[in-house]
Formats: C-alpha cells, sequence, structure tokens
C-alpha cells in the first residue's frame, strides 16, 4: 500500500528580518492556493532571517533577528500552521538559547499549530557562521506517515548526520539550504549519494537568487532526481513521495542489488571505529522500522 507524501518545496529569496510573519503568511497562503494538495510545505535556510549584507554587520543582524523558541515568531508560526491545517517547515530561524547563544534552528509546526519538532545545526559553516554547533539529531514523525529528519546546509558534508537519521527511522532528509557559493553543484552530488548511501529521499531546498544559487531538488532513496529547479529563479517544486519506495529499495536493494542495512547479522563481530572511539555493533545496526535479518549458518 503506498504512503503518499505530497511536498513542496519554496525556492525563493529570504525575507528580511524585520519584515512581518503577516507578509510570510500571505506567500504561504499564495502557494498553497497554487498547490492545494500540499502536505509538507519546505522554505529554505533561514528564510525568514535575512539580512542585509550590503550593510555589513551580519553577526549583530543576526542577534537582532534571533529570538526564544517561546518567543512570538514561533507563536505566530505555529498559529498559520493550524490555520492552514498543514505541516508547515519555514527553513530555520535565528534562536536565542537560555544563555543568550546563537543557534541556527530548523522548526517543524504541526497542523494542528503546534511547534512539533526543532533541529539546531550541528555543523555551522566555519569560520562564517557565528551559531553554536547544536548536539542531537532530530526526527519526526508525521501523522503515521512516516518519519523525516533534518539536517540544514552544511550538515550534508557529514556523512554522520544521514546515517544517523536513518538509522534513527527517517525515510526523508529534509535539507533547508542558504548556499550562496559556486559549492551548490558539491551539494547536488551529495545530496544524491546521502540518498543512495542511506536509501532515503533526500529533499534540499535552496535559497533563490540574487542571494542562492538555487537548484533545489528532490532525490529519492536510488539516487535519481525526481524534480530540480532548472537555475536560481524563484521557483516551487511539487512531488507527492510514495514512502513506500524506502521500504522497496531496503527490501529488494538499490537497482534490485544493494541492501546495505541488511550488512550485518547478530553473529558478525563488532567492528571498531577509532575516529568516534567506539564501534559498529551488528546488532545495532539496523535503522528503526527495518527488519532484522538472521543470522547466516554455513
Amino acid at each position: 500500500m503506498a504512503r503518499p507524501l505530497p511536498v513542496a518545496l519554496a525556492q525563493l529569496p529570504p525575507r528580511p528580518a524585520t519584515a512581518p510573519i503577516s507578509g510570510f503568511a500571505r506567500e504561504v497562503e499564495d502557494l498553497l492556493a497554487r498547490f492545494p494538495r500540499t502536505r509538507v510545505l519546505v522554505y529554505p535556510e533561514l528564510h525568514l532571517c535575512g539580512v542585509d549584507t550590503a550593510r555589513g554587520e551580519e553577526k549583530e543582524q543576526l542577534q537582532e533577528a534571533a529570538e526564544p523558541l517561546d518567543g512570538r515568531r514561533v507563536a505566530a508560526l505555529a498559529e498559520l500552521a493550524g490555520d492552514l491545517g498543514i505541516w508547515l517547515i519555514p527553513g530555520s530561524v535565528c534562536e536565542r538559547g537560555d544563555a543568550g547563544e546563537l543557534f541556527n534552528t530548523a522548526l517543524a509546526f504541526s497542523p494542528e499549530g503546534r511547534l512539533a519538532a526543532s533541529y539546531r545545526k550541528i555543523f555551522p559553516w566555519r569560520p562564517y557562521e557565528p551559531y553554536v554547533p547544536g548536539d542531537r539529531f532530530v526526527v519526526l514523525d508525521l501523522d503515521g506517515i512516516g518519519r523525516v529528519g533534518f539536517a540544514i546546509c552544511y550538515d550534508v558534508w557529514f556523512p554522520e548526520v544521514a546515517r544517523h537519521l536513518a538509522w534513527m527511522g527517517a525515510e526523508v532528509i529534509i535539507n533547508p539550504v542558504m548556499t550562496t557559493t559556486r559549492d551548490r553543484a558539491q551539494e547536488l552530488v551529495l545530496a544524491r549519494a546521502n540518498a543512495i548511501v542511506n536509501q532515503v529521499f533526500v529533499v534540499s531546498v535552496n535559497t533563490a537568487g540574487p542571494v542562492g544559487m538555487g537548484h533545489s531538488l528532490v532525490v529519492d532513496p536510488e539516487g535519481a532526481v525526481r524534480a530540480e529547479a532548472p537555475g536560481d529563479a524563484a521557483a516551487v517544486l511539487a512531488d507527492v513521495l510514495d514512502l513506500d519506495d524506502v521500504t522497496r529499495v531496503r527490501t529488494h536493494g538499490t537497482a534490485g542489488v544493494n541492501r546495505m542495512w541488511d550488512q550485518f547479522t547478530d553473529a558478525d563481530a563488532p567492528i571498531a571505529l577509532p575516529l568516534y572511539e567506539g564501534r559498529i555493533d551488528p546488532r545495532r545496526w539496523h535503522p528503526a522500522g527495518h527488519p532484522v535479518p538472521p543470522a547466516e549458518t554455513p
């Protein structure tokens, strides 16, 4: 049985951090009028916290834009999601921590109008970004349809992020991006690679020009590009992901061949991972929701 998940990616320029949420609400409503079956709406990284780079002082502007998760911005976004009855992922925002820290935090709001998940970017783009790193991976269940995980921009350059999200049961990795540099070409390769080696969908939505490089895309669990914005112009990508494709690929193999999540059985010995001062434990290898194969006998 199919598990359809209608998604829309809004490749748009960032909104000024000083702009009222009411303008964003109109933007969302206009988009949903064009794509009324959308269930999950995703925006780029820092879409609501755009800064005026011509002014300089970006860090100071981000400090001004930062709010705690119990602030007015989050309350307004939760109300908007509830009013529209959708899963709203407005990209990431500047979050002010309890001790005044800055975090780059992705938010997800439920159709019931609540903050359902928040994820602090684990790998800020150093030395350029002023954020404190997050300390945990985050996944979210969508009304029994499936599970999604979050990775913000530079996170995808670190394979540990996508691997852990897939291991935690994510069938879709949602990747809000604000890439303004020429390495977007490499990120497109990484999106496909992360999808292939973890057998998940990857939804990567980048900021439009003139700020960002665009080229948002949707990748399936075998690495095929389902949809891609052809350039950096403002665009919306709409697609319906069948999350049962993840089950199919993991059961029968990528290209009908490779089943990486079935690599180990309980009879295999652990493998040391010196970099992490840890190990791969075959008994813990299989992701949440994926059946464990029986140990083979000679």
